[in-house]
């Protein structure tokens, strides 16, 4: 039995109406899932406002309602608490209630644009492989030690987040890695967490239908760091501009990691092939699995972090070594006719240039590099131009398609793609809406030696389209199309 006074321990209370010794069964800001005796947080959400909901919540049988605004019918013996932010209150009552996880184990929160599923899955991989029981928050999939959860946001809600770090505790994990995006940032959904460090991979144009100007989406990132404990360690790439203004005013050990400038922890790209790379990091070559220079800072910040985390040189470098490509970030898979098929996340600008950039400097230019790419729906517009613009530029032919519409008409997103395409590459792209036919169109067209990069989805298994979500999966598709035409 837990009591609401104890849930509400370091929230700052405004006023409250009623008894706080009252035992309560459960959280929730989402009224449907309320049962008796929970509690309903009222919060003011992008979408709607819970603050709509309070009647339906005292009707589903709330025991007390946290709210920024007391509703003006108070029913006798329900609990109203008044908060300045309910969002805030929430991330630290959701600790709270679970017991504060995030305190018994060695969180590290991972924030940037590009990058932060790579390192977090990369560094689960690599704590698993040296025997310590590890847990994972990412994009992608969430791990308590071996078992296997669903993921659903890249920062799930305060509730969620505590819920599995609670489940991780008691399992024993020792490390977590967690994804930290700018919309769980910004939404206090990170609150109230205990962090052993914090990862800054890089900054570019993204979520700005969300933030609206580039200042705000980097500052956001930098509330991350500037929470950070004077115990924990802040790693920042210190070549990418923004990596400064990450430790301004951060209170933890500052500690950098770069391959152009002097940082505490440095690599340097000997060999580049569609194996893998030799690395130099802290003067010991090592070869790895993974390719690109973008891949080159991610394996230098797991390393480090491996190194900050207590691991020997030795081991974290022979563990990096062993470390395999996180699904859908730069998959590729090489057919009988000679074709090799890459899959890719890249749905920034900067992510596309960095994947083109990657397979251009390994190829040698006698064999086309087709690249198939659109643009989500009801996102950012202003990145959708730079798409088009990078793959016409850096590709032989680009075919401009669709992503995940959602409820935008989808040939409407490719007109603003194909916006940023320049007239001297207007003779390389084809335009095809459906994104199956848009693979098998370039399977076709590829010939023995030829590169096929699928950008955008990556991981996703599905394709959404006016509110409904559709089976799909770019690897598996394309794996399935070469296999027909090499017959």
């Amino acid at each position: 039995m837990i009591l609401l006074k104890d849930i509400l321990y370091k929230v700052p209370l405004e006023s409250v109406v009623g008894s706080t010794a009252v035992a309560v069964t459960n959280l929730h800001f989402d009224s449907r899932k309320l049962g008796l005796n929970d509690v309903f947080i009222a919060i003011k959400g992008t979408q709607s406002d819970g603050h709509n909901y309070i009647k339906k919540a005292t009707e589903k049988g709330a025991i007390a309602i946290v709210c920024e605004e007391l509703p003006e019918q108070i029913i006798n013996g329900i609990t109203y608490v008044k908060v300045a932010d309910s969002s805030s209150a929430l991330a630290t009552m959701a600790s709270n209630f679970y017991n504060n996880p995030s305190q018994n184990l060695q969180l590290i929160g991972i924030t940037g644009t590009n990058g932060k599923t790579t390192i977090a899955s990369l560094l689960y991989q690599l704590f698993t492989r040296a025997g310590y029981k590890t847990g994972l928050l990412s994009t992608v999939k969430i791990m308590v030690d071996k078992k296997v959860y669903k993921a659903t946001h890249t920062t799930p809600d305060s509730i969620t987040i505590n819920k599995y770090l609670a489940e991780m505790s008691e399992a024993g994990v020792e490390y977590c890695f967690m994804e930290v995006s700018s919309h769980g940032i910004d939404q206090k959904r990170t609150e109230g967490l205990h962090f052993e460090g914090g990862i800054f991979t890089n900054l570019s144009h993204d979520h700005l239908d969300y933030h609206n100007t580039f200042a705000e989406y980097r500052d956001v990132k930098k509330k991350f760091f500037d929470e950070l404990s004077k115990d924990a360690f802040a790693l920042v790439n210190i070549d990418d501009k923004n990596g400064p203004v990450m430790l301004q005013n951060t209170k933890a050990q500052k500690i950098t990691y770069a391959l152009k400038s002097y940082a505490n922890y440095r690599a340097q790209i000997l060999e580049s092939q569609l194996s893998g790379l030799l690395l130099k990091v802290q003067d010991q070559e090592v070869w790895v699995k993974l390719i690109g220079t973008f891949n080159a800072y991610n394996l230098l910040a797991i390393f480090a972090t491996a190194e900050l985390l207590g691991l020997t040189q030795i081991e974290a470098l022979q563990l990096l070594s062993e470390l395999e490509s996180v699904s859908g970030r730069f998959q590729y898979m090489i057919s009988d006719q000679n074709i090799t098929a890459i899959v890719d996340y890249a749905h920034t600008p900067d992510a596309l240039k960095n994947v083109l950039e990657t397979i251009n400097d390994i190829r040698t230019k006698n064999e086309e590099l087709i690249t198939v790419v659109g643009a989500g729906g009801d996102r950012d517009k202003t990145k959708r131009p730079k798409m088009g613009h990078i793959a016409s530029a850096l590709s032989t032919k680009a075919i401009l398609t669709s992503d995940n519409p959602r409820s935008e008409n989808p040939e409407t997103i490719i007109a603003d793609v194909e916006n940023g395409v320049e007239p001297q590459h207007y003779k390389k792209i084809l335009t095809i809406t459906d994104r199956k036919q848009a693979i098998k169109t370039a399977c076709q067209l590829a010939n023995a030696g030829d590169i096929i990069l699928i950008a955008g989805k990556g991981h996703e298994t599905y394709q959404e389209i006016k509110g409904e979500r559709f089976d799909f999966d770019d690897f598996k598709i394309v794996k399935e199309t070469l296999k027909k035409l090499d017959k």
